[in-house]
């Protein structure tokens, strides 16, 4: 894996539309991939979810998510285009993570969770992207950088998340996991579990750090070329060019 997301990497700077597409998948995924990774621990020691509640809520989100990336993804691509397909998947993305970055009650997180399944829907449209775009002698490199740059926000976002969780002393061990076991589900944040700010203001933190990556994605996203395809290599286009010339 860390020798494929290397050859990855090499590539991104070698085609302008490559690199936009890897920024953007790297500042949407980070997020995504330290949200999978600890957001329903938080649900549980920082939210107070029983653990019947955590299943209900991972249920009603994958129901939505086949929805969006179905019949949702399909009217999207159909009345707006892929560029913009994306963009909407990454509005989706960036509002379900401020909406659970600052939510302190139940309801707001049930929300968070149906806006994330809507959300779900920006990789697999960033995967149309470059095939309606990319020329096929291109689609093996722009999907493997893709897949590269998502192997290196596996690794990294949930270590940014660990470390921002640390920065406001949000505790998500498993000893707190055992203490809260033990009382009622109608429980609250421990006392010495989060600082002031964070508890009153922010129940999130790293949340919302990645709901700003996500506007960032945005920027760059805006900026992709619509009908522009990814550069071909230039010794394929002289290789064939010397083709047409010999069969002349």
């Amino acid at each position: 894996m860390c020798v494929f997301v290397c050859k990855s990497l090499r590539r991104i700077g070698k085609d302008k539309l490559i690199l936009m597409l890897s920024v953007t998948v790297f500042l949407s995924y980070l997020p995504e991939a330290g949200e999978y990774s600890s957001f329903f621990v938080y649900l549980r020691l920082i939210m107070g979810f029983s653990p019947e509640k955590v299943a209900g809520f991972v249920a009603m989100v994958g129901v939505l998510s086949v929805a969006a990336q179905t019949a949702f993804m399909a009217f999207l691509m159909k009345q707006c285009g892929n560029k913009h397909t994306v963009i909407v998947g990454l509005c989706f993305e960036m509002l379900q993570l401020f909406v659970i970055g600052f939510s302190s009650e139940h309801w707001l997180i049930w929300v968070g969770g149906a806006i994330a399944a809507m959300g779900s829907i920006t990789y697999p449209s960033i995967s149309v992207f470059v095939s309606a775009h990319a020329s096929p002698d291109q689609q093996g490199v722009a999907q493997g950088v893709i897949t590269g740059i998502r192997g290196l926000c596996n690794g990294l976002g949930p270590a940014m998340f660990g470390f921002i969780f640390y920065l406001f002393k949000v505790d998500l061990d498993a000893q707190g996991m055992m203490i809260l076991d033990k009382t009622p589900i109608t429980i609250k944040p421990l006392n010495n579990t989060i600082s002031t700010i964070s508890r009153f203001i922010v129940p999130g933190p790293p949340f919302v750090f990645g709901g700003i990556l996500v506007i960032a994605a945005m920027l760059v996203a805006i900026f992709m070329p619509r009908e522009i395809g990814l550069k071909r290599p230039h010794s394929l286009l002289l290789a064939r060019g010397i083709s047409r010339c010999d069969s002349t």
